[in-house]
């Protein structure tokens, strides 16, 4: 494949990775089109890196830091808040989030996108979730049966800025909390203590009303088959609490823009 075909086969990714960063899609595609400048000028550029991915995110990277208006939150629309909070967080940590939660990149591709280290990758992605999950601070169901495991969840749930409705130990516990007040995100673990389970909790809830769900499990290849519907959002144990912390804001982030589309759709 020629470093040009490489290059196109990526620049989808890069076009959704800068229009989140920069909150504009006329924004985010200058940023684009300046990096594919930088490239034709010098196309070795790319010949340093094993991935003409984490090359190509290296350059913009370079092109949007370069640029001393790039926190500003000017050309946003203003009827999109969520947005308008993303981009004003730091950009460093901003960048950080969107590279893990959103690109999907692993903690040392990122860290080698943006330069740094893995330690202060980490810290970047749980700065930026704490900010922004601040902007869209929610209601949260836990559901997990080990103490120790929900009392960690619950610390940086709350820290994160968000309330926690209950912890439910069981399907039943689960269901009931969830009739005194609806969550706005569900964090589930899938096996519990007494046999029953916190996916089926999830899906009873989920004919009654819409909410994200994260669910977190010590067995996720078994959920991970291809075979059946699978969650959207699946976090191992044992987890990293700035795992946690970007998934949560992304699922919340998502969230806010389905909703966002079935306002204008209707």
């Amino acid at each position: 494949m020629s470093t040009s075909q490489s290059v196109a086969q990526h620049l989808p990714y890069l076009r959704r990775y800068a229009r989140a960063l920069s909150g504009s899609q006329a924004s985010g595609d200058a940023y684009v089109a300046a990096t594919l400048e930088a490239l034709i000028q010098d196309p070795k550029v790319l010949d340093s890196t094993s991935s003409t991915r984490i090359g190509l995110y290296q350059l913009f990277t370079k092109i949007w830091n370069s640029v001393a208006v790039n926190n500003k939150a000017g050309d946003l629309d203003p009827n999109q808040p969520v947005e308008r909070h993303l981009a004003q967080i730091a950009p460093l940590p901003r960048q950080a989030f969107l590279l893990v939660a959103l690109e999907g990149l692993s903690e040392d591709d990122a860290a080698k996108v943006l330069d740094i280290d893995v330690p202060k990758l980490r810290n970047l992605v749980e700065q930026s979730g704490r900010e922004l999950a601040a902007e869209i601070a929610t209601d949260v169901l836990i559901i997990e049966d080990e103490t120790f495991i929900a009392l960690d969840l619950e610390g940086l749930v709350e820290g994160l800025g968000h309330k926690v409705l209950g912890v439910a130990r069981t399907h039943a516990e689960a269901i009931a909390l969830s009739k005194v007040k609806r969550p706005g995100i569900i964090l589930a673990d899938i096996q519990l203590a007494d046999g029953s389970s916190g996916l089926d909790a999830v899906n009873e809830m989920l004919r009654t009303f819409e909410v994200p769900v994260i669910f977190i499990t010590a067995y996720p290849e078994r959920f991970l088959t291809g075979e059946r519907p699978e969650p959207a959002f699946l976090i191992a144990k044992p987890f990293q609490p700035a795992t946690v912390s970007a998934v949560l804001s992304q699922a919340l982030f998502f969230e806010r823009n389905a909703k966002r589309r079935e306002r204008r759709a209707s």
